[in-house]
């Protein structure tokens, strides 16, 4: 529906995120679902090979220096293959690389963003941790200051990607001053898999199962002060960036992982007859295939516009504002697509005959992971108050209370 917001350029690297989907083998996406395998490096590799990932970073660095439009095209086809897939494409190309290239040196970037790229090395990202995954600056992981470099002890959890990641990218707090706010005293570290660092836990999850999930515990590692990413107590700089593809790229890919729930159920709507005519003659089925197309349509156009107020360099708190929302709206409206499909299906989407029951339990992630959708609603509250106070204040406006018959009558506006 949206392919005039596309250049030929986006439309030729979206069609190259195609052959890559149409290359993955079917028994690698069983396998996955039933953790036989635990990491898909050979998908990584291969991506990697057809220089599709962090396609949006500077090509000295091995991206393809494209935008965050073409990026989120390239992130829904990657999504149709499955939720877990969009998931550990993004986690290092698009998480842990967005993090280096802003705010590293260009010694970390060849060191630890190129090979990546390449698909020669693979990372997680380390946010959540055993007490809480939005509390991100009560983090209890801590890394002290020892010499030409820090030791960092702590563990965290549900870390997409752990199993197979060579190197994690791990927020600690560095002030030991309890009374230091959060907001102020984490840095952001690039830590290597090696001595002191253990995968101990594979989680076994209702979907998104493959993706090497797991608990990382930090035992004494030595961090040297080169892998500090932007500045000691300046984590917060690093996570405010990060939100952007963490949201935004969550809510892409999350359209691509529906989409096949609605096309599948589409077709199947076309052949399967009840009272003696295809079921998609019946409103009770066509009003639900409608509603999945107009959500997914809708959730699409969210993703296009945030990511051309991204690439256009929007306000900040404007930007925080739309990926928050994108996150939170396309997320429901998925979610609410895959269950359209499994209802029109009946009893036979409820199996494994078709793929619907593994896309619901995969989309069950979609609203948690990345920030919760409540405190996306949150952030948007948040960010809308302030907003509408700043736009009373700058600017002549309509009184638009003013608008009703009794606006003026005495004693009915009582506000405390």
């Amino acid at each position: 529906m949206l392919d005039h917001l596309l250049d030929d350029k986006a439309k030729q690297i979206r069609e190259e995120a195609r052959e890559l989907v149409r290359w993955v083998p079917r028994d690698m996406i069983l396998a996955m679902d039933k953790d036989e395998i635990q990491f898909p490096k050979e998908f990584l590799q291969e991506a990697g090979r057809r220089n599709l990932l962090g396609c949006r970073y500077p090509r000295k660095w091995g991206g393809r220096d494209l935008d965050w439009v073409t990026t989120c095209a390239v992130m829904e086809e990657v999504g149709t293959l499955g939720y877990i897939f969009a998931c550990v494409f993004g986690v290092g190309a698009e998480l842990v690389c967005d993090a280096i290239v802003q705010h590293g040196t260009d010694a970390q970037r060849a060191k630890y963003v190129t090979p990546l790229l390449r698909g020669e090395k693979f990372a997680a990202e380390c946010l959540t941790e055993p007490r809480g995954g939005s509390d991100f600056f009560g983090t209890t992981t801590t890394a002290l200051e020892d010499g030409d470099g820090f030791v960092l002890n702590g563990q965290k959890r549900f870390i997409v990607g752990a199993e197979g990641a060579d190197y994690f990218l791990a927020y600690a707090r560095t002030d030991p001053n309890p009374d230091t706010p959060g907001e102020k005293a984490l840095t952001c570290f690039i830590v290597d898999r090696g001595p002191g660092v253990t995968v101990d836990y594979l989680y076994g999850l209702m979907g998104c199962r493959g993706g090497g999930a797991g608990r990382v515990v930090f035992k004494d590692v030595h961090i040297p002060k080169g892998n500090v990413v932007g500045t000691v107590n300046g984590a917060i700089a690093v996570f405010n960036t990060m939100m952007i593809p963490e949201r935004l790229g969550t809510a892409a890919m999350t359209i691509g992982a529906a989409r096949p729930a609605l096309e599948v159920a589409t077709d199947y709507t076309q052949k399967r007859k009840a009272f003696g005519q295809p079921i998609n003659r019946f409103q009770g089925v066509s009003f639900q295939i409608a509603e999945s197309a107009i959500q997914l349509d809708a959730a699409r156009a969210m993703v296009y516009v945030t990511a051309r107020a991204v690439d256009a360099g929007a306000d900040p708190a404007r930007i925080r504002r739309l990926v928050s929302e994108t996150k939170k709206l396309v997320t429901e409206n998925c979610q609410q697509v895959a269950r359209h499909a499994m209802q029109v299906m009946g009893g036979i989407g409820y199996t494994n005959v078709f793929p619907i029951e593994r896309i619901v339990r995969d989309l069950g992630l979609a609203s948690i992971w990345t920030g919760t959708n409540e405190v996306m609603s949150m952030i948007v509250a948040h960010e809308w108050y302030r907003e509408r106070a700043l736009n009373k204040a700058s600017a002549p406006h309509r009184d638009f209370e003013a608008d009703a018959a009794e606006a003026s009558a005495p004693g009915e506006k009582i506000f405390s």
